[in-house]
């Protein structure tokens, strides 16, 4: 069994020298946090410090405890110790060996005996990948939305991290909400760098980012609901087009209106071939959000 801790961030400074927007945030099993701001904001700093459990030690000057502890030596140095598990939007893995030969060998680092979670890990990861994972397959085939949707899935599934990073997973070619879904079905604490709307809103909590710094942590207490469900249908969209995208289908101007978007009728039947313009009303709403 996985052993849980609960994870601090004290705060630092930012780039110009101004004490942080919080005093501590804690983090316990079953959390979900989301980190925004634009791009150099300092979102990569602040899961770099939480990565290598930094102990002021970084230009930030955060310290990260577990338990409300300075973390042990081991779990520093040590990546067998580690409570943390870092995945990125350019996670390569360089090992050519199988995937069934990759997963057997973390199974017998972690929970050996246990062979019969390969099936397991590698049913989820297709759940998150358009693109089927075979057990043969060679790890440095793999595609980069595959490569993501194996370690994620290897991650809840094998490994014994109680802590995950998520480092901009939209841009890895995988199925989001199902994998957002599958992690906060689960006792591990999430921490996802993110510029999607719907990933940060999300989660249970959002660190929002200013000038290298923390600007302010917001926790919505459900007000956000409904625009949660309005993304989600937009979302459910947009993924019906990708799909249709990928099969090669070509669309005609107007062929795609709101309600043929929002119905389960949208097929290739409903679509022309021979012109590639499509209605942006088609994902666009006129709502207005306080």
């Amino acid at each position: 069994m996985t052993h849980q801790f609960t994870l601090t961030i004290q705060s630092g400074k930012n780039r110009l020298g101004e004490t942080e927007g919080f005093d501590r945030i804690e983090i316990r099993p079953g959390d979900t946090l989301s980190i925004v701001g634009p791009t150099g904001s300092g979102k990569s700093a602040l899961i770099n410090d939480i990565e290598t459990l930094a102990q002021g030690d970084t230009v930030t000057g955060r310290r990260i405890l577990i338990d409300g502890e300075e973390p042990p030596e081991a779990f520093i140095r040590e990546p067998a110790f580690k409570p943390i598990a870092l995945i990125t939007q350019n996670t390569r893995c360089l090992a050519d060996l199988s995937v069934e030969a990759f997963l057997l060998m973390h199974i017998r680092a972690r929970k050996p005996g246990r062979e019969d979670l390969v099936d397991e890990t590698i049913e989820l990861a297709n759940t998150f990948t358009g693109e089927e994972i075979s057990p043969k397959t060679r790890m440095s085939g793999l595609s980069g939305g595959q490569t993501r949707s194996l370690m994620i899935a290897d991650a809840l599934v094998i490994g014994d991290t109680p802590i995950l990073l998520l480092d901009e997973i939209e841009n890895a070619g995988i199925f989001k909400d199902r994998v957002i879904r599958s992690l906060q079905g689960g006792d591990k604490a999430v921490i996802l760098v993110t510029h999607d709307p719907y990933l940060a809103l999300t989660a249970g909590r959002r660190i929002v980012m200013r000038h290298g710094g923390v600007s302010s942590v917001i926790e919505p207490m459900g007000d956000e609901q409904h625009l949660i469900e309005d993304l989600a249908g937009i979302e459910a969209r947009l993924h019906r087009i990708r799909e249709l995208l990928r099969d090669g289908a070509a669309f005609s101007s107007g062929s795609l209106s709101s309600d043929s978007l929002s119905s389960d009728s949208l097929s290739s039947d409903s679509l022309s071939s021979g012109s590639s313009g499509v209605s942006m009303a088609a994902v666009e709403r006129g709502v207005s959000y306080k």
